[in-house]
């Protein structure tokens, strides 16, 4: 063998040496590496880590902010006056920045005062006069920083003197100021404006007094103050509502709010709760109107400023979004209080103890399920989605499916808990249409109602949520789901009488055979004509494209109605496209949800006003129900609070919703969250917005279930070592080998005897 072969030779075997030892050594190094998608210790930490599946919330300045996607943020962040009692149901009204939750005083028509039952009808204005609470700050927020000589430092910055700042955390001096009544009619002025989106302003509009004519003013004010202005430019003078008074609210004391409401409207308590009401600083707005500001992301759209018990401290844009401890909150006491169960299922446990409890909150954008819910497994989402209330029925099913799935959840003391929401999901009929809905000839109108008591018989809503466990709920015997006072759902009074009986203890779906018996009535025998003879033919309108995910439902529907000889013709759409349907009224049965503001039984039962109908009028009442005894019995019950009077006119509406059946009342979903075992005074529900205070860690626990869960597998390692190890073996065995090779191949007879 020449000299140069046998130096390759050498080099090729080296090399294979070189490349086993560090495969070896990668592999042995392998169980450093892991993974955590936290850095190193925050397991430790007292860090909330949760996922949200929409993309960065869309307004978080609480005037514009109407989405479910800005409330994991937007109700940690503000303080409205009131909120809803953490545990308590049905839903009870708590102060939040108030000091107290208020009865209004009521005025006649000539302002004077009127006795606290006078009849509805009587009250030209409602006056709520709200105390807030003393001593209440907002969170560090450079809008409130002075300087030496008590002026704003950062109120008239110079260009260019911005920066790079992108943040308000960035400014150096930051300060903060007292709570006063001022800021929350500052907030409610503001719904008037025209620089951002108003959702609600044409609602309040309705109500506050004055409020409709003070958007005509701040519109030709805002005018004047951009005469001349570049319409395109991000930057606008600041719109100072402190300038223009607004009649219908005014803070006659420094702790006092004063709101007049036009007429009565009991329901204003509920609005008093959401975030629309929050108060906002007018230094913020000042602050925010300066140039430069809104091209470098600086607005309360992405900075909130509030007097919540968190302020916002990252904010990547659809990666994710941090919440600290807010250093100026109060803090609040944990409640005391709770419904039946809360005790025993240790919801009770920190009673009086001081809010909040956890000091961070990572918010991580992740919209794809497997990996996400993969992480909840691991340990790594101490709350799987934080804004949802269905992400735990997936689990429920699993561990149904699975022995091995149930023993993995139970073990590892996942929170899974089920419950009802205040939320509906119904089949309606089109009220409009000829053949099941109304008719002005009596006879007809009186056939087409027992066409819809028949078809409302024979959709099995229990055996939907069977089929169907991670979308189903609680089969619904009116519009009002349990939790609102009204209700009767679960009890003997609650059964609808149209489609179920009370028997052996529960209520019962009548049999099929009922059903039919209705449809011979209807003029339909075996679901035809029983004049042509024709089958009954029935359009039903989807408002979600025919996918393969939708279309098992969508089959199942078809069954229902296939009980009953009805032929249901499947014209599924996306949802501009079904808006559009109803709007023309070219429907005839849908599918519909609905998902309340507030936990009235107005909130429902307004669906079926007719002068909320959707063809005629654009509103929700999409079954397009009229009916003139049920107006009259809705417009006397929403003048009521709650009580003996409200209960039994909001009893005689169902009767009448049920007797009538626009809808075939389906269901109300399941509200169910996870969480892991960490994770203490978790109870999801989507009426209950500001959560994060109430939730509580063990961080040892859950760093040591970490560890538990994601430990490495080592028999791998342990195989891909020894095959390293055999690899070396070989090569050391081939290059002795053929350094003693010569040229014409002979092995010496040392190494042959070896």
């Amino acid at each position: 063998m020449r000299d140069e072969d046998k130096a390759g030779r050498r080099v090729a075997v080296r090399r294979a040496l070189v490349t086993a030892s560090v495969c070896l050594g990668l592999a042995l190094g392998l169980p450093g590496c892991n993974n955590n998608p936290w850095p190193d210790g925050a397991a430790a930490g007292n860090t909330l880590f949760t996922a949200v599946v929409e993309a960065s919330p869309r307004h978080l300045d609480p005037t514009a902010s109407y989405w479910s996607n800005d409330t994991p943020y937007t109700y940690q962040i503000y303080e409205p006056p009131y909120g809803y009692h953490y545990l308590k149901r049905p839903y009870e009204l708590v102060p939040k920045s108030a000091a107290a939750v208020v009865k209004p005083r009521y005025l006649d028509k000539d302002g004077k005062p009127l006795p606290d039952d006078a009849p509805g009808e009587q009250v030209a204005q409602s006056v709520y006069d709200v105390p807030i609470k003393p001593g209440i700050l907002f969170q560090p927020h450079p809008a409130f920083a002075r300087d030496e000589q008590g002026s704003y430092r950062y109120h008239a910055m110079k260009p260019g003197e911005l920066g790079t700042r992108r943040s308000p955390l960035q400014f150096e001096h930051q300060g903060t100021r007292e709570l006063v009544a001022e800021d929350f009619v500052y907030a409610l002025k503001r719904h008037a404006t025209t620089r951002i989106t108003t959702p609600i302003f044409s609602t309040f509009a309705q109500y506050v007094v004055g409020l409709a004519d003070y958007g005509k003013l701040i519109r030709a004010e805002d005018a004047r103050l951009r005469a001349g202005a570049d319409p395109a430019s991000l930057d606008k003078p600041f719109l100072d509502f402190r300038r223009w008074p607004l009649e219908g609210a005014s803070a006659p004391d420094k702790h006092l709010l004063r709101i007049r409401i036009k007429g009565k409207y009991p329901q204003w308590s509920y609005w008093m709760q959401m975030t629309f009401l929050s108060p906002v600083p007018w230094e913020a707005d000042a602050f925010y109107a300066q140039p430069g500001m809104a091209a470098a992301g600086l607005s309360l759209d992405r900075w909130p400023v509030g007097t919540g018990a968190y302020m916002m401290a990252e904010f990547q844009q659809d990666r994710r979004h941090v919440l600290v401890r807010n250093p100026n909150y109060r803090g609040e006491p944990y409640p005391c209080e709770g419904a039946p169960g809360d005790r025993e299922a240790g919801l009770l446990a920190d009673c009086g103890k001081t809010m909040p409890f956890i000091d961070r909150m990572v918010f991580s954008i992740e919209r794809e399920g497997v990996p996400r819910q993969n992480k909840f497994r691991q340990g790594y989402y101490d709350v799987e989605v934080f804004e949802r209330t269905d992400t735990g029925m997936p689990y429920l099913v699993g561990m149904q499916d699975s022995e091995d799935v149930k023993r993995e959840y139970t073990e590892k003391g996942f929170r899974l808990s089920r419950g009802t929401d205040v939320g509906s999901y119904f089949i309606g009929f089109n009220m409009l249409d000829p053949v099941i809905g109304a008719s002005s000839d009596a006879q007809q109108h009186a056939r087409n109602r027992k066409l819809r008591q028949a078809i409302s018989i024979a959709i099995d809503w229990d055996e939907f949520s069977r089929i169907f466990p991670k979308e189903g709920g609680q089969t619904a015997m009116s519009p009002l789901p349990p939790g609102i006072f009204g209700s009767r759902e679960g009890t003997r009074e609650g059964v609808n009488p149209v489609t179920h009986v009370w028997k052996d203890g529960r209520a019962e779906r009548r049999p099929i055979e009922e059903a039919r018996k209705l449809m011979v009535e209807a003029g339909y025998p075996g679901g035809r004509d029983a004049k042509s003879g024709q089958p009954l033919v029935i359009n039903y309108d989807y408002y979600s494209a025919p996918t393969p995910g939708n279309r098992p439902k969508l089959d199942w529907m078809v069954r229902q109605f296939a009980k009953l000889g009805i032929q249901l013709e499947i014209r599924a759409t996306d949802n501009n496209q079904f808006q559009d349907k109803v709007r023309k009224g070219s429907y005839q049965v849908f599918w519909l949800g609905w998902l309340a503001d507030y936990p009235d039984a107005e909130n429902f039962l307004f669906l079926l006003q007719s002068m909320a109908g959707k063809t005629k009028y654009d509103g929700e009442n999409t079954a397009n129900y009229e009916n003139p005894e049920f107006d009259r019995l809705f417009e006397r019950m929403k003048l009521y609070d709650d009580g003996p009077e409200k209960q039994a006119l909001v009893d005689q509406l169902v009767q009448i919703a049920r007797e009538d059946a626009p809808w075939s009342f389906g269901f109300f979903p399941w509200s169910s969250g996870a969480a892991q075992r960490w994770v203490y005074n978790y109870h999801p529900v989507i009426m209950i917005r500001d959560q994060g205070r109430y939730l509580r860690l063990d961080a040892a626990d859950r760093a040591a279930a970490l560890a538990a869960w994601n430990r490495p597998v080592w028999w791998p390692l342990a195989l891909i070592a020894a095959l390293v190890l055999l690899l070396l073996a070989l090569a050391r065995r081939t290059l002795r080998l053929r350094e003693r090779t010569t040229g014409r191949g002979e092995v010496l007879a040392q190494e042959a005897a070896r």
